[in-house]
């Protein structure tokens, strides 16, 4: 993508961004503690004799004050035991919904920072992930293609390679040499792939001993991706920002009124303070370890389940999780779920897969196509992109393990957002493991805003359904502009005849208007599959 973009503007130097030191808490947390969102900000007193495992986030009705907690402080990360400390490279992690794999041609991902070919083997019906790499002269398998033996093909020399990775053919070797094809330093490594909620995972570890990782450790589950009565439409956008802020925004309810502004319906205050409709909130952080966590909103559960799942629902995730306490409003009868699987890329780069199931308006998905649907969902990724883009920089100058202190979080409708961080600092140190690939004080270069908020390259070329809806789109432009010039060209050759003022008059506007519709696919098509700015101060 950044090679794509790059043949139109010149895009400065590298960024080099140095955290400050980092600030260390000498309190050991012991479990189970009540979670408070405060305790991240403030160093507090001795912890409570309360044995509730509780936290009740309820936003003060004086937001100035910052209410001190009882909560101990979080503890340095270094110090907590291996057994705690999260394993990056020991879960599945999501590569693509299956609905936006095209099976004639190979894909090219990075995850984890791991660059990956994914491509259809249709002789052993499955889908493959292998290393993006040729063996011969590390040329990208994912530049190559599908041969008509269903081999994967590297276009670089001719190299073949099946689907458990093994050379089969190098079009340079004599026939009556040694194999050379058969050597172990021909294949490529395969990572071990499943297809689950119509998404493909893989394991990011192509060791041997991890071939049949399956049959004991398996994706996270969500049900409702697996119930015929829900409907669901997906789809992912590369964002330009890195997977920890990625991960915190997308649990902040309380920015919704304000970010999104007249992009999603928002429930209406009591009293209003504002234009836009703020208002406290209530959540309940019920547990936290180093899987994740679960919490109680006002209209039903947060699970995160760590490291990609984020799930706001109706329903809880497990059915011990559920209270007494019913959904309330237009919800209370039906069931609805918010699903973001976030994925690391690499420092200041993410993917971002989601989908909304439901139990009602099914019929629509069905006939509106998902494009149609991603023309508001970009939209509301686009309103808080630069604003996102911005802090993920000012957070890592000073230092993403210092969030507590540089962050001022003085209501507690931040609870979600600072058990995260909380659960990010404890048990990965307050950043994702790289394992040495990638420094993670250097971010990409910010980028001229066009690019940052770039659709084509980070959303419809990977969307099936936009990409279609794009083809189609700018055909049909063509025709209309070839329809005006058409009927011009009427007018001139029938001057001569004799033509009623009525037949020339409706010439005329048909040329008009299909001149004008061309303009105004034009600008439709722009503004939804390439780029459209959002300015704050003017909605």
């Amino acid at each position: 993508m950044e090679a794509a973009l790059a043949t139109t503007c010149t895009v400065p130097s590298p960024r080099i961004l140095k955290p400050k030191h980092r600030f260390r808490c000498s309190s050991p947390l012991s479990n189970p503690k009540p979670i408070s969102p405060n305790s991240l900000t403030f160093k507090s007193s001795p912890p409570p004799s309360s044995k509730s495992n509780l936290f009740t986030a309820a936003v003060s009705s004086s937001p100035t004050v910052a209410t001190p907690t009882n909560s101990p402080p979080e503890p340095e990360p270094g110090s907590d035991s291996p057994s705690e400390k999260f394993d990056w490279y020991a879960n599945w992690y999501p590569v693509m919904p299956i609905c936006d794999l095209d099976k004639k041609v190979p894909h090219g991902k990075r995850v984890m920072g791991i660059d990956v070919v994914v491509w259809w083997d249709r002789n052993e019906g499955q889908w493959k992930v292998m290393d993006d790499t040729c063996p011969h002269r590390l040329a990208p398998l994912s530049d190559g293609r599908i041969d008509q033996w269903g081999r994967l093909q590297c276009v670089y020399h001719g190299w073949c390679f099946n689907g458990k990775g093994d050379c089969k053919l190098i079009p340079q070797a004599p026939p009556d040499g040694p194999p050379v094809h058969t050597f172990k330093q021909a294949c490529v490594a395969v990572y071990p792939s499943t297809v689950q909620h119509e998404i493909l995972w893989f394991w990011p570890n192509s060791d041997p001993k991890y071939k049949n990782v399956l049959e004991t450790n398996k994706p996270p589950y969500i049900p409702e991706l697996e119930d015929p009565s829900f409907t669901k439409l997906f789809a992912n956008r590369d964002i330009p920002y890195g997977y920890d802020v990625l991960v915190e925004n997308l649990m902040d309810p309380a920015h919704v009124p304000y970010a999104h502004y007249g992009l999603m319906r928002v429930g209406k205050p009591k009293e209003k303070v504002d234009r836009e409709g703020g208002k406290p909130l209530e959540i309940t952080v019920k547990r936290l370890d180093n899987e994740g966590f679960f919490a109680r909103q006002e209209w039903g559960y947060s699970n995160f389940v760590a490291p990609c799942v984020y799930r706001s629902s109706t329903e809880p995730l497990r059915e011990e999780d559920k209270d007494s306490v019913s959904a309330k409003g237009p919800l209370a009868k039906r069931k609805l779920s918010l699903i973001f699987i976030c994925i690391p890329v690499s420092p200041g780069r993410s993917r971002l897969i989601w989908t909304f199931p439901r139990d009602f308006g099914v019929a629509i998905d069905k006939i509106v196509p998902r494009w149609v649907f991603h023309i508001g969902q970009n939209k509301i990724l686009d309103s808080d992109l630069h604003l996102l883009h911005v802090e993920e920089r000012k957070i890592l100058e000073r230092g993403p393990e210092n969030w507590q202190k540089a962050c001022f979080i003085p209501t507690k409708s931040d609870a979600l957002v600072v058990t995260f961080r909380r659960w990010f600092n404890k048990y990965s140190g307050a950043q994702v493991d790289w394992r040495g690939k990638f420094d993670p004080s250097l971010l990409p270069p910010t980028p001229p805003r066009e690019q940052l908020f770039d659709r084509y390259w980070s959303h419809v070329e990977n969307c099936s359904s936009c990409k279609k809806a794009y083809k189609y789109l700018n055909a049909f432009e063509v025709i209309l502009q070839i329809a005006s010039v058409a009927l011009i060209g009427v007018m001139a050759v029938t001057k001569q005849v004799a033509m009623s003022n009525v037949a020339r008059s409706v010439v005329v506007v048909a040329a008009v208007m299909s001149f004008a519709a061309s303009k105004w696919l034009s600008h439709f098509i722009y503004k939804t599959f390439h780029y459209h700015d959002y300015n704050h101060a003017l909605v």
